[in-house]
């Protein structure tokens, strides 16, 4: 099993950054779905739990064309989930915090797991933390200025000059991703393979929740949910994802519960 901790900065204050969370998260359902394939949202909701406040998201990930091959040849058709039922789960949990990256062990590990953690900064403005096929010039923090804030473009040296503007706005998401893939022979291939991809996700969908900023940061709470429901009935009505049925979970705070097949 396999833990991984990211960071990665972005200009919005915490109430911003909720919205704009909300509404990256709906618009990458629709543009990584495709051909049955993509991001099924089942829950996206806030929840309370011992005094804690905070979002829990339960997801489907459809990836077969994006299973390693090596997979496909010993798993079945279907829900890698319910093939491996224990044996294979991914965690991700979340903190959000009004800083630039530079608390320690945010989720509260014990000394020995907290040891044994691979520690990842993501910085989203440079671009040689971007994929190749990825890279797309309207999402680069590095050229990309707000309209509505003035926000950007950032420079090299933008942690530094943040750091030093008082009054601007800053959030640091803190990713806890663990993985367990416990297939003899595979399992720590398939979870470098899942971590790095991880990191891919994640690079990519805060460039663009800081590239979008026009685009969310004037909605409302109300707004996000009206586009959230809107958006699963559209790849719902059109045949991409079925309806799923659910249990409810108890959550974490800003965690998601991902699934995959």
């Amino acid at each position: 099993m396999q833990s991984r901790w990211g960071g990665g900065i972005t200009l919005a204050s915490f109430r911003e950054g909720r919205v704009g969370q909300l509404y990256s998260v709906a618009e990458a359902s629709k543009n990584e779905t495709g051909g049955g394939e993509g991001i099924q949202v089942l829950t996206n909701e806030p929840y309370e739990k011992d005094g804690e406040k905070g979002q829990y998201t339960h997801k489907i990930y459809h990836l077969k064309s994006k299973v390693p091959g090596f997979v496909r040849m010993f798993a079945p058709e279907g829900s890698l989930n319910e093939y491996m039922k224990e044996d294979f789960f991914i965690k991700i949990e979340t903190w959000h915090k009004p800083d630039l990256g530079t608390s320690d062990n945010v989720h509260d590990l014990d000394p020995n797991t907290w040891k044994n953690v691979e520690v990842v900064h993501i910085d989203i403005a440079d671009r040689n933390q971007v994929e190749p096929g990825d890279y797309k010039a309207d999402e680069d923090p590095a050229l990309f200025q707000s309209v509505k804030t003035k926000r950007g473009p950032l420079g090299t040296d933008w942690k530094k000059e943040l750091a030093a503007a008082e009054d601007c706005p800053k959030m640091c998401a803190y990713k806890l991703v663990t993985i367990k893939f416990k297939w003899w022979g595979l399992q720590n291939k398939i979870e470098n393979f899942i971590q790095k991809q991880e990191k891919r996700i994640f690079t990519n969908f805060h460039r663009q929740l800081f590239c979008w900023i026009d685009r969310w940061i004037d909605l409302t709470m109300e707004d996000i949910r009206r586009m959230e429901d809107e958006t699963q009935r559209e790849l719902e009505a059109v045949g991409i994802f079925k309806p799923v049925r659910q249990r409810k979970r108890d959550g974490w705070v800003w965690g998601n519960k991902v699934s995959m097949c």
